[in-house]
């Protein structure tokens, strides 16, 4: 017996009919659904565990602009072990940057890459 509902001409037309009129879902931005997740998570702690988040949460940030870490880097280059510098020892800071500027070699040729480098020239509290 041939269901009626199912019908091999009236299946395809069926799906279609259900869609249509339904505007086309937008991707969400990255950052949208980012927020959008962060507050459904926050939704659920509060509401099955009874947990509040923190408000204020921070994260690493870098000290220079994004745009910064999209500049390549010069071809075959290398980035070096930087000596560190903390504050502990003798080394003052004009001494230091020399040291940094020329062990970054053909890097140091940019402003934004010598920025982008030189916290890894840092260490202990000299970092913070």
């Amino acid at each position: 017996m041939i269901n009626p509902m199912f019908h091999a001409d009236r299946a395809p037309h069926r799906h279609v009919e259900a869609y249509q009129g339904m505007p086309d879902p937008e991707p969400p931005h990255r950052q949208d659904a980012d927020a959008y997740s962060a507050d459904k998570i926050a939704e659920v702690m509060r509401d099955q565990f009874g947990i509040t988040p923190k408000v204020h949460t921070y994260s690493y940030r870098t000290p220079y602009p994004p745009a910064y870490d999209l500049i390549p880097l010069p071809n075959r280059y290398k980035v070096p072990y930087f000596t560190k510098f903390s504050r502990q020892d003798e080394t003052s800071t004009m001494e230091h940057v020399n040291r940094f500027i020329i062990q970054c070699g053909e890097a140091a040729n940019r402003d934004e890459l010598r920025v982008r480098l030189f916290s890894s020239s840092l260490s202990g509290s000299a970092f913070t």
